[in-house]
């Protein structure tokens, strides 16, 4: 039986272990999906040593950078992005690392756009921050990230102002800034500023209406949770496994 796993921390809520289990059983595949919840990075070695019928993973919060060091090899977009969020175990060993959240981004995007939907905020900038980035530089899409500590280039959200609303009409959260079970917060913004023509992104999922949806949704915003990213990401990853 071959095995595949999640890496992360906290890891119990997890969409990758439900998804890819149910499918396994749909499809009659002989697999099993594990979580791999490691306290630290330096423990994801013993992972692969004990785990001799592992044949791919997936990466998730916290490890999504912290991992490439450990990896032999990273796809080409992977080494772009700087993040990794599926390792492929080679027959010989080798760890190759990939990453898909750009590919399930980019697809779940792509009907949402309209006309004047040239400019994009990315809130926060972490790994899935970078995948984000990624995919809206490869659509044409010109962004600025909004950080709560702004270095070069990046507004803090205190910048945000009516000005920047006019221009920016994407908002993407990267941030974990209201997920369950913190379902009342959400991102410092002007949500006043939020019209018709903007969207809201979240790549939260858990609550599929997060806080930051509810709010710009009420300004006429259109809005998207993270889900249909998270099955498009988890698919492509299921292809790279069985290239």
């Amino acid at each position: 039986m071959k095995l595949y796993g999640l890496l992360g921390r906290n890891i119990d809520y997890s969409f990758s272990k439900a998804y890819f289990s149910e499918k396994f059983q749909k499809e009659n595949i002989d697999a099993e999906y594990r979580n791999f919840d490691i306290p630290e990075i330096r423990d994801f070695p013993d992972i692969i040593q004990q785990s001799k019928d592992l044949n791919g993973m997936n990466v998730t919060i916290p490890y999504k950078q912290e991992v490439i060091s450990y990896l032999d090899v990273l796809d080409e977009n992977a080494e772009k992005i700087g993040a990794v969020n599926t390792i492929k175990i080679e027959k010989d060993g080798i760890l190759k690392g990939f990453n898909t959240d750009f590919y399930g981004f980019s697809e779940s995007l792509k009907p949402l756009l309209k006309n004047g939907h040239s400019h994009a905020l990315i809130l926060g900038t972490g790994g899935a921050s970078k995948a984000v980035a990624f995919a809206l530089k490869k659509s044409g899409i010109i962004y600025k990230y909004v950080s709560r500590s702004p270095e070069k280039n990046q507004l803090g959200y205190s910048d945000l102002s009516e000005e920047i609303f006019e221009k920016f009409k994407i908002v993407v959260n990267t941030t974990p800034v209201g997920t369950f079970p913190n379902i009342e917060n959400s991102p410092d913004l002007p949500y006043h500023l939020f019209t018709e023509n903007h969207l809201a992104y979240d790549l939260i999922y858990n609550p599929s209406t997060t806080k930051f949806l509810e709010l710009a949704a009420k300004n006429g915003a259109n809005t998207m949770n993270g889900l249909k990213m998270l099955q498009l990401q988890a698919e492509k990853a299921w292809q790279i496994w069985n290239s």
